[in-house]
């Protein structure tokens, strides 16, 4: 009974969470689902089989009242060979099908693949294209339909980068680099997170995987490497945005973190910050009152962050928030 309802609640979950590893957007990620389901399908036969063969046996030969002494079986070849052979069919169905998929992951992309460099952070996620000369931070975009070749590494301590329905999982390591490769195969949003302990804040260590059109994606590339903003002889620009300006360099913002598009600093690169979805590692959405409340006192929302409370007013929070919302 307490298997039934366990089975008939599992049965009752649906299977579209955000991070779901059962609806697959990439090559990658369907290759590994196939053998999952494979191998599913085939444990489900075996299993009604072998239950159904077993509750047939307890019912057809129990024991009743005056019931004769059972005839006793010392060995049938022929059963022997049958279950033998069953099973091996069985395992080769699912060890084939496996193999295959491991060396077919396992290929090395060619030079046409996308080459991002991953680097995690305690506790967010750097993104570098060296081909496009592009440095990002919590957002991995990536162009529908073509190969994507991840090389992953860590400043710090041990992560794990984890794209539920694209790729996987790979550990990284500090010194040391990890490879990854998939090709998405539909446009979206997509959350996904590091799932290794890697500190206090590694509940909340998320990015987000951006799948674009191609023309989509060239289009955000070009856009990107224009240098960012200077509202400072701008007559147009509003004066609460130069007064932000000001403040990015006054306060200090800007000795950790960069607003050029190929230059990484301590900080994440905040370049075209303004048109991200998501800020504080894929944790809060992009709104004013978000960017706010990251910028006035990112202690209070993910404590251990080298980022400090600058003891910033709110006219300056404000300021700053306006100028950031303007670089896109």
């Amino acid at each position: 009974m307490l298997a039934a309802v366990v089975a008939l609640l599992a049965a009752c979950a649906p299977d579209q969470y955000p991070q779901t590893t059962l609806l697959p957007r990439a090559d990658f990620a369907k290759a590994s689902d196939d053998i999952f389901r494979t191998t599913l399908l085939w444990a489900t036969i075996v299993f009604v089989l072998v239950e159904t063969a077993l509750l047939v046996a307890i019912w057809k030969f129990r024991n009743r009242p005056g019931a004769a002494e059972p005839v006793q079986t010392h060995g049938n070849t022929t059963l022997e060979i049958v279950w033998t052979i069953i099973p091996a069919f069985i395992l080769a169905m699912i060890a084939v099908p496996t193999v295959r998929t491991i060396f077919q992951t396992a290929q090395k992309p060619g030079p046409e693949a996308l080459q991002v460099e991953v680097i995690g952070h305690q506790w967010w996620w750097e993104f570098r294209y060296p081909q496009l000369g592009i440095t990002t931070a919590g957002e991995l975009i990536v162009p529908m339909g073509r190969t994507v070749s991840l090389e992953m590494t860590t400043k710090d301590v041990l992560h794990s980068f984890w794209l539920p329905q694209f790729a996987g999982k790979r550990d990284v390591f500090p010194n040391r680099y990890n490879n990854l490769w998939f090709k998405a195969e539909v446009t979206g949003n997509f959350p996904a997170q590091c799932v290794e302990f890697c500190g206090i804040q590694h509940g909340r260590m998320a990015y987000r995987i951006i799948s674009k059109a191609p023309e989509e994606f060239d289009a955000w590339a070009a856009n990107f490497n224009q240098p960012p903003r200077d509202f400072s002889a701008d007559s147009t620009a509003p004066a609460l945005v130069k007064t932000g300006q000001q403040l990015f360099t006054m306060k200090g913002c800007i000795g950790c973190h960069s607003l050029y598009p190929a230059l990484p600093l301590t900080g994440p690169n905040l370049h075209h910050i303004g048109s991200r979805t998501w800020i504080a590692a894929g944790t809060l959405e992009n709104t004013d009152e978000n960017l706010a409340k990251w910028i006035q006192d990112p202690q209070g929302w993910k404590e251990g962050v080298l980022m400090p409370n600058l003891g910033l007013t709110d006219q300056e929070t404000q300021a700053l928030v306006a100028y950031l919302r303007a670089q896109q």
